[in-house]
């Protein structure tokens, strides 16, 4: 690969070398001068001019010009404010003019003190007002949504928020009405932004105007702590920083890793942080006392109930991991069950094929892929919601996108289908998980012991998750079972199938690591603390008893499986933006599977479509206990696909008929793109009793 031409530009008498086309807000700081802005904002596509607070004077062109728009071309001489009088006379002119009916009300905002505006305006602005009229006021708060809230006067045009609804979420929902100084930012009709990535548009607005209902008059700058951590809700895995004050998490916001998620976040990860304060939070040990009712214990005797079920249980007891396990969480029960007990029998979630090591690539990569083949029963959005902005991208950047069985070679192959991506030919396989760290439980399952699973009826049951208490499969097994041993968040997850609860903590409240579904190994960091102790403060004493040695400390457990499973890597270098591992070797297998017939529909004759429930992202008990998410929740709608509206002549927002085997339910239509013909796609809670195969009518 050629590498790019070089140009000289001379800013304030500073001569720098840059890429020729490069951005000269980008240019100026390589020469370690500031462009001050408000609009420009790289990840949102190309330059708008809109706030016109990066005016700079250029050599040979007789006005002022907005410098977000101008590229580096060799030659070009640029006077900043820093420099010329007329520069800085055009910003000047600029800021008095946004503050003409800027509030100032910095004392009560939620974005004073760490403002861009309030910024710039000392930096740049004018000492004084020379406007005495009363100041345009308008209704306030506006609610954009039940989670974002809008002051209109203070916002100043900058068109960051509409464009990011059309340009990166491809929502359209929130818009720019009316014409000159009448312009305001509305939803259509005023309906609800909903959207599964509404948020990112509380942290993009550079003033007060669009900001969080949750953290709204919560906090101010200087009594917060923000933590870098990392989502621990989907298999994305999120850069955040969790801000906290006096002990409790206030609020998510992004924490830009370019290769993973470019600093966007979905709706579930910057809001559902609010369940760490259920009502039904689980803050002591508990033992059944009735059917539906639970009783607290002290630990030592809960300790003492649980050995003495385990020991009862002995190399008959069956685990269940959900897959929210931080990996030294996961690695010490599997050293406790599988040591002490002998008990190598698990249900883990789904296993990724260690032959996508050879095909590892930074999510990123999928921005520059040309050819990209998309195998997903579910929603790309719901499972791996972040991927899906990354498809948007490279769609935008030209990429032909499929989605179906793949035909031929692809540059990207995105799929939740394990057995598809180890046999398709491409560049980069991505595989996405159903659990956060779905990888890790199952790398650290293997690396606690190599004995071989029972086939016996399991005497003890353990189940690790309050998403696995809830799965129908695993409560079926649980009523088989002498004793049932829960760990989770939520009482109410646990009632009516454990005898024995053990309280669990959330992703913010605890120290260890996760792998993503690129195969990335990242830290996360307690933000808070937990109620409770931590799991692996009860477990290193419930190992004792078992003569198993399991420390308190994630630091010291992650050096022992790190020797087994990470190279060796130490704790404290998995930074607080993790590379992505190298590729391992491909092995080329002798046989490769036919895909030409992979994921068609098992059409039934009489037009039948192939039924597809799904678990929507807005669902499970974070999002449960979250009530501003719960307007997110999909209710009463089949996806459909183009080719099959259009065979049955069904319009989009049209109430249809779905059907099979007598069962027949009303719901909302809804054409999706992302779906291959032939099939339909019901959220679980909405496809009640219908079968594999339906049949759809206008």
């Amino acid at each position: 690969m050629s590498s790019p031409e070089l140009v000289t530009v001379t800013i304030d008498e500073r001569t720098v070398q840059v890429a020729k086309g490069t951005g000269m807000v980008e240019t100026a700081a390589a020469a370690g001068i500031e462009i001050p802005v408000f609009c420009y904002e790289p990840r949102l596509g190309a330059p708008v001019g809109a706030c016109r607070m990066c005016l700079v004077e250029v050599e040979g062109m007789p006005k002022l010009q907005a410098g977000c728009t101008l590229s580096a071309q060799d030659g070009m001489i640029v006077r900043t404010a820093r420099s010329s009088p007329k520069a800085a006379e055009g910003q000047n002119s600029t800021l008095e003019f946004i503050l003409v009916n800027h509030p100032l009300d910095c004392p009560v905002c939620d974005k004073g003190g760490e403002c861009p505006l309030q910024d710039l305006t000392f930096r740049y602005g004018p000492g004084n007002t020379r406007m005495t009229f009363p100041k345009r006021t308008f209704e306030k708060p506006i609610p954009i949504s039940p989670l974002i809230a809008l002051d209109r006067e203070r916002c100043i045009l900058c068109y960051r928020c509409t464009r990011f609804s059309e340009s990166v979420a491809e929502d359209g929902q929130l818009v720019a009405i009316n014409r000159g100084a009448q312009s305001v930012i509305a939803t259509f009709e005023d309906e609800p932004y909903r959207g599964h990535f509404s948020g990112n548009v509380t942290e993009l607005c550079p003033v007060g105007a669009l900001t969080s209902t949750q953290y709204r008059f919560e906090a101010r700058p200087w009594e917060i702590q923000d933590v870098p951590t990392v989502c621990g809700l989907c298999p994305v895995g999120c850069n955040i920083n969790a801000t906290t004050r006096e002990g409790k998490v206030k609020r998510i916001l992004s924490r830009n890793h370019p290769q993973v998620d470019e600093g966007w976040l979905c709706d579930k990860g910057r809001f559902a942080f609010v369940h760490l304060h259920a009502r039904d939070r689980i803050t002591a040990p508990l033992r059944k006392a009735g059917p539906r009712r639970f009783e607290a214990l002290d630990w030592d005797e809960a300790l003492d109930l649980v050995e003495e079920a385990l020991r009862r249980g002995g190399h008959s007891t069956l685990t269940t991991l959900s897959g929210s396990e931080s990996v030294e969480e996961a690695y010490a029960l599997a050293k406790l069950l599988r040591r002490g007990l002998d008990a190598n029998a698990a249900v883990l979630p789904e296993e990724v094929p260690d032959a996508l090591d050879a095909f590892r690539a930074p999510l990123s990569s999928l921005r520059d892929a040309k050819t990209i083949a998309v195998v997903s029963d579910t929603p790309v959005v719901e499972r791996a919601p972040v991927v899906d902005l990354w498809l948007k991208a490279a769609r935008r950047a030209g990429a032909a996108i499929s989605y179906g069985s793949p035909d031929g070679r692809v540059d990207a192959l995105v799929t939740d289908d394990p057995e598809i991506a180890a046999s398709v030919e491409a560049t980069n396989v991505y595989f996405l998980p159903l659990t956060p760290n779905g990888r890790g439980v199952a790398d650290a399952w293997s690396a606690a012991g190599d004995g071989e699973p029972v086939d016996v009826k399991p005497r003890v049951l353990v189940i690790s998750g309050d998403e696995e208490a809830l799965d129908p499969a695993v409560r079926a097994v649980a009523t088989e079972a002498e004793v049932v041993i829960g760990i989770g968040l939520f009482e109410a997850s646990f009632r009516g199938i454990a005898d024995l609860v053990l309280p669990g903590t959330s992703y913010l409240e605890r120290d260890g690591t996760t792998i993503n579904l690129e195969g990335r190994l990242q830290r996360q960091r307690r933000a808070v603390l937990a109620p409770v102790p931590d799991v692996l403060a009860w477990l290193s004493k419930l190992g004792a008893r078992f003569g198993v040695e399991i420390s308190p400390y994630s630091s010291v457990e992650f050096e022992e499986i790190s020797a087994r499973c990470f190279g060796g890597i130490s704790y404290g270098d998995v930074g607080p933006q993790a590379s992505l591992p190298p590729r391992a070797e491909h092995q080329p297998k002798t046989q490769k599977l036919e895909t030409g017939s992979l994921r068609e529909s098992v059409s039934a004759s009489g037009g039948g479509l192939r039924l597809v429930a799904y678990k929507p992202l807005f669902s499970g008990p974070a999002v449960e206990r979250t009530p501003e998410l719960q307007f997110q929740r999909p209710a009463g709608e089949v996806q459909l696909a183009r080719a099959d509206a259009l065979e049955r002549k069904i319009r989009n927002g049209q109430t249809v008929t779905v059907s099979s085997n007598g069962t027949a339910l009303e719901l909302r239509a809804r054409i999706a793109r992302d779906l291959a013909a032939g099939t339909v796609r019901i959220a679980v809670d909405d496809a009640g009793d219908l079968h594999a195969v339906v049949e759809v009518k206008a």
